[in-house]
This record gives structure tokens, sequence and C-alpha cells, in this order.
């Protein structure tokens, strides 16, 4: 009985080591909501003369690219950064 023992917890325990399942790992795609397009820039009606207008419409559409803009940087290095981490890990 002994022999048997010694015989099959070695087979059992090899059994065990070996028949590993392979995990698939996959980095998670892009949410939807951060592939919206960005909102669209204001624009003047053709008659208008205001100079005023003018400065105050070219400002506020300068300021909305701006700020697309640096969202859209900041959020792509964000994801740039997080990808290479999760590429490291083994």
């Amino acid at each position: 009985m002994k022999w048997l023992c010694a015989i099959m917890l070695p087979m059992l325990l090899a059994g065990c080591v070996t028949t590993a399942t392979p995990v698939k790992r996959s980095f998670p795609a892009v949410p939807a909501e951060f592939m919206e397009p960005a909102p669209e820039l204001k624009e003047l009606r053709p008659d208008t003369q205001d100079l005023d207008a003018l400065i105050i419409n070219a400002n506020n559409n300068y300021s909305l690219y701006r700020e697309v803009e640096s969202r859209l940087e900041d959020w792509q290095q964000w994801y740039q950064e997080q990808k290479k981490i999760f590429d490291s890990v083994k």
C-alpha cells in the first residue's frame, strides 16, 4: 500500500502542475464617452458687423478649442501610460 501511494502521489502532483489553463489578458477598449466629437464652435451671422461681437465670439471659440485640446492630450497621455504599465506586467 505504501508503494502505491509513493508512486501515485508524484503522478497526481505532476499532473496538476502541467495542466495550467492559459489566461488571456486584454487591455480594455476606449469607452464610448471618450470618443464623442468635440462640441461645435459658435458661428457669427454673416451680416454681423459689430467688432465687439466678433472679438467675443473668437475668444469663446478659442477658449473652447483649448479646453477640448487639453482634455484630449491629457487623456491620451494617461491612456498611453496605462497601456505601457499593462503591457509591462506579465
